[in-house]
């Protein structure tokens, strides 16, 4: 009998040891802090039970229905879809088919997105920049509250990270050696990070494609051909699922949820594209809302001031002041190289995202929400590290010194003014920091000498301590509804809402109210909302039809869901104002008995909806008995 082949002992030893040119503590630095970034985005995952019921029951959907997976519906009838594409719902539809549907198999995909983000941020500024950048990046992405907010919750942010951050290093990638493959490799992750979020993930295409337009190690001509192939990559990868859905009889797929006219080409230009930068009245649904709300509650005012204010600040801006610091100082460090310099381009690849994609979250007039800024984190880190790596090897110079020296006191400075803001978040930190920061860049400011490894020391540790301690309170704290928050600031309003899903946007919010535990009779295995008395899911799960149910709202049909594992209709999408279905069609529906209930009180705090959701309530209360189970009015459309 043949034994499977032994790989050679030199491929083991370099998986552990990593390659020869890395220091021999390179890569058990490496493991340590993937175990750990595992540890801060893994622990007392299930706490936050569903965390968003909207996507949670999308998912729910998922495991029970290969059409709704593939559409990302939020019912598993398939009546209507979620107002995004389906990318980050098929990767928490399959750990749920695999898994069982659960809170664990909802979330733990995102923490593991997580830390994927932060080995390939390591892995693309290492190529560059060496083993310590690489460790400084991926610890800087690792510890951004944003981050340690977005991957242990069930958003598409997470994937959407992850795939910007996999576009970056193949970019990287390229610009190495010049190979066609890697810059279609971005273009595939740039496509597929539009069918996670739509035209956010094309925010970083015109600084990755300019980049390798001007340092790309090939003749011009050839660079401009495989800028070309890339663009057909990002064509193709994020246009087979919409040419799918256009494809697809409108008549035999859900409705396209946020759409005005149940296309989703409406969906990328209205409500997720043109909408979400110059702002639109209504709106869809994850985090949705009104465009009045958006551009004061839920991100500041709009301008430069915005990722630095009160909202975006705590959750993003930690390493910023230090990150476009680092840009202009790096850029001056490698001036005069020549055209293909490696951290040049790597500095304007960092640098190029991070400006594009900060000024269009500045200046957003539609709904925009804090979290969205964990999109910023890896550009933070990669600008942060590699313009320390062009100062530090200049270290020679007096020049270069000094701006080590600035770096890390733009990054202590900024943080004893972030943690002024919650005054008491353990204070001492502040102090730490200031002494630290202090000590770090006057021991960096020495041409030599033995003090300078704990100036070194001293330096990240002022640098990442106050983002690390704001990060540890986010994971410790549960999180639910459409607009978590990170910070000791949400922790502590944790349960105080505002009636925006289950936490508003000055607060974390807390598990779904009635949470049961794993296991419990009830509700799906993992937790969920049971606002639905216990009476009214009997009576759901007692049905026959396609629909045990339906509402006026996307997150009471959600919550519906989660509590008796039915499907249930969503009239009028998120806040009951999508045009579907259409009265017709429910009624349709109703005389074929797919309908068990409708149940009155959904939708986002409106009177029944507006347009059809009014439509199809004033029908059912006109034709059918009002009744009363479990606390909650109730029409049998069996009757």
């Amino acid at each position: 009998m043949e034994l499977p082949a032994v790989p050679p002992p030199g491929r083991w030893r370099r998986l552990v040891r990593g390659p020869e040119r890395d220091p021999a503590w390179g890569r058990p630095a490496l493991f340590a802090l993937l175990a750990l970034t595992g540890v801060l985005y893994l622990w007392d995952l299930a706490a936050s039970g569903y965390a968003n019921s909207f996507y949670a029951a999308a998912t729910q959907a998922g495991t029970q229905s290969w059409k709704a997976w593939f559409f990302g519906s939020l019912d598993a009838g398939n009546a209507i879809t979620v107002d995004k594409p389906p990318a980050a719902l098929w990767i928490s539809g399959l750990s749920g088919r695999l898994f069982g549907f659960n809170s664990w198999s909802l979330l733990v995909p995102q923490a593991l997105e997580g830390v994927a983000a932060v080995g390939l941020l390591y892995a693309a500024v290492r190529r560059v920049s060496g083993v310590g950048a690489g460790l400084l990046a991926g610890a800087a992405l690792a510890v951004t509250p944003a981050a340690a907010l977005m991957f242990r919750y069930d958003h598409p942010d997470a994937l959407l990270t992850l795939l910007l951050v996999a576009a970056a290093y193949a970019v990287v990638r390229a610009l190495e050696g010049g190979r066609t493959r890697w810059l279609v490799v971005a273009g595939s992750a740039l496509g597929f990070a539009f069918l996670t979020k739509m035209l956010q993930g094309f925010l970083v295409l015109p600084g990755f494609g300019l980049v390798y337009l001007v340092a790309g190690p090939v003749p011009v001509r050839r660079r401009v051909r495989q800028l070309l192939a890339a663009a057909a990559a990002v064509v193709i990868s994020a246009g087979w699922w919409v040419l799918a859905v256009a494809l697809w009889p409108a008549s035999a797929r859900p409705y396209i949820g946020g759409s005005t006219d149940n296309s989703v080409l409406d969906l990328v230009f209205g409500y997720n594209g043109l909408g979400r930068l110059f702002g639109q009245g209504g709106g869809g649904g994850g985090g949705g809302g009104s465009d009045a709300a958006a551009g004061s509650s839920f991100g500041g005012a709009t301008g430069l001031g915005r990722l630095f204010g009160s909202e975006m600040g705590n959750e993003i801006s930690w390493l910023l002041p230090a990150a476009l610091l680092a840009l202009v100082l790096g850029l001056w460090a490698r001036r005069g190289a020549g055209r293909t310099d490696r951290v040049r381009a790597a500095l304007l690849l960092w640098g190029g995202w991070l400006i594009v994609t900060g000024v269009v979250f500045s200046y957003m007039r539609g709904t925009v929400h804090p979290y969205y800024t964990v999109a910023l984190a890896p550009a933070i880190g990669g600008l942060v590290a590699t313009g320390a790596y062009a100062l530090w090897d200049r270290r020679a110079e007096v020049g270069a010194r000094a701006g080590l020296a600035a770096l890390v006191l733009a990054a202590a400075g900024w943080s004893w003014v972030l943690l002024a803001r919650v005054p008491s978040w353990h204070p001492e930190l502040r102090y730490t920091i200031a002494v630290l920061g202090v000590v770090g860049a006057a021991g960096l400011l020495p041409g030599g000498g033995r003090w300078r490894r704990m100036a070194v020391v001293s330096a990240l540790v002022a640098g990442l301590l106050g983002s690390t301690s704001f990060a540890l309170a986010t994971a410790a704290s549960t999180h639910t509804g459409s607009i978590p928050s990170a910070g000791p600031a949400a922790a502590a309003s944790a349960g105080m809402g505002n009636g925006m899903g289950n936490g508003g946007p000055g607060g974390g919010g807390t598990p779904p109210s009635g949470a049961m535990p794993s296991g419990t009779s009830g509700t799906p295995s993992g937790g969920g909302d049971s606002s639905a008395s216990s009476e009214l899911v009997t009576a759901l799960r007692a049905t026959g039809g396609t629909w045990a149910a339906a509402t006026v709202g996307d997150q009471s049909a959600a919550q519906l869901e989660l509590a008796s594992g039915k499907s249930v209709i969503a009239i009028g999408g998120w806040s009951g104002s999508d045009p579907a279905p259409t009265l017709a069609q429910f009624q349709a529906w109703v005389a074929a008995g797919r309908i068990g209930y409708f149940i009155a009180g959904g939708g986002q705090g409106a009177q029944g909806g507006s347009g059809t959701a009014s439509e199809i309530t004033a029908w059912v209360t006109a034709n059918f008995t009002a009744t009363t189970i479990g606390g909650q009015t109730v029409y049998d459309l069996s009757s």
